[in-house]
């Protein structure tokens, strides 16, 4: 077994998630991309060792439980603890209708990956941040999941009204909480953050921040120290209000 702090990083085979995994490997970890389609996943992973970095596919699809803990089975098997997991994997299926436009089936299957996917994925590999010395976990959220921020006429997120992609974020910062309260007095801090409006295929590549620059603020939270927060929603300024 390797000896080097280990990361795992959801939806890691392009964008932020891909950014914020060459990020923990610069740092010196070695990381897992966890992808669902195993040859976009072998492209990032690739792409991170041409740039002479440690990183190897975990194939996982966070919407298939049987997946999840078929890969929380393997890592097991190859590494002592899992240091840092960040829940990266997201997705948007249509983001023009207005909410009473939005098909029940697509509100599932967003809510399936948003939301389902980070618990599922923070349940079954639990037991390997349990054996790291200080474990952190990253819920990837958004500006649009602060009930703040959507309420507030000066903010550029009260312009947008996503249904099933704004609630899933909501609900998903509610998560964020829940789990840094249980995993506090084991030293394993848990933190949503909010990347800004990044250029990604999530949102036809219409952001204006580099995926590099979304990345910062995850990598923050997952390299805490001891003494840094736990159960707090942040962005690039700092503490975001929920």
């Amino acid at each position: 077994m390797t000896i080097k702090r280990q990361a795992l990083v959801t939806g890691a085979n392009k964008g932020i998630g891909l950014a914020i995994a060459k990020g923990l490997a610069e740092a010196g970890f070695f990381v897992w991309i966890g992808a669902r389609d195993s040859s976009r996943g072998e492209q990032a992973v690739a792409q991170l060792r041409d740039d002479g970095l440690d990183a190897s596919l975990l194939e996982l699809d966070v919407a298939d439980e049987d997946s999840v803990y078929r890969a929380a089975a393997m890592l097991s098997e190859q590494v002592a603890a899992l240091d840092v997991l960040i829940n990266n994997a997201g997705i948007a299926i249509d983001m023009s209708k207005a909410p009473s436009e939005v098909r029940m089936q697509d509100m599932k299957a967003v809510y399936e990956v948003n939301l389902f996917g980070p618990v599922r994925v923070t349940q079954a590999f639990l037991p390997l941040l349990k054996k790291a010395d200080q474990g952190r976990i990253v819920m990837m959220s958004s500006g649009v999941g602060s009930l703040a921020l959507i309420t507030d006429p000066t903010s550029i997120y009260s312009t947008v009204n996503f249904l099933d992609y704004t609630s899933s974020k909501v609900a998903l910062n509610a998560v964020t909480v829940s789990f840094a309260k249980e995993l506090e007095p084991l030293g394993i801090k848990v933190n949503a953050v909010e990347p800004g409006h990044v250029r990604t295929d999530l949102n036809g590549n219409s952001g204006v921040l580099t995926p590099e620059e979304g990345a910062a603020t995850a990598l923050k939270m997952a390299l805490l120290g001891s003494d840094g927060p736990t159960g707090g929603f942040f962005g690039s300024h700092g503490r975001q209000p929920w």
